[in-house]
């Protein structure tokens, strides 16, 4: 957690550094980070072998790197765009959590009882989908009441 008013690309070092921490325990390594132009600078495309992110509109003109437009359209080397593609995916997850586990209104207080909340709801998304592969009913993935009953 930061303040509004800082920079996200200042914990990007910090962030990066933790989940290599955890995956390591956890017997993998970090691959690869796919991030938005908000994090465009070679400091944070240096943290990780294979980063994907998007250049902004001022940064290596005429040069062909990945680029995003207005309407979330991207364009640049085909690889990129293919591995770029599986960012929106992160952001339908947030907009779920957000409406079917009440991440969009938070009824808890303090940082730590919020990330417990949050983790929380990520894991319940994790069980749910499991669930749905192990039943053969992987369309139900996204109904958190269908195992209810």
């Amino acid at each position: 957690m930061a303040p509004a008013s800082e920079n996200e690309k200042r914990h990007a070092p910090s962030l990066v550094e933790r989940s290599r921490m955890v995956l390591l325990r956890a017997g993998a390594r970090l691959r690869g980070l796919i991030a938005d132009s908000q994090y465009s600078s070679g400091r944070v495309r240096a943290l990780v072998e294979c980063s994907v992110i998007p250049y902004t509109s001022n940064q290596r003109r005429g040069e062909e790197v990945l680029r995003v437009d207005r309407r979330f359209r991207a364009s640049g080397p085909v690889g990129e765009v293919a591995e770029y593609r599986k960012r929106p995916a992160v952001e339908a997850l947030f907009a779920f959590l957000r409406t079917q586990f009440g991440l969009g209104v938070n009824r808890v207080r303090g940082l730590l009882s919020v990330s417990v909340y949050s983790l929380l709801s990520v894991l319940c998304c994790v069980l749910n989908r499991e669930a749905a592969e192990n039943m053969g009913r992987p369309e139900k993935a996204l109904s958190p009441t269908f195992f209810n009953t």
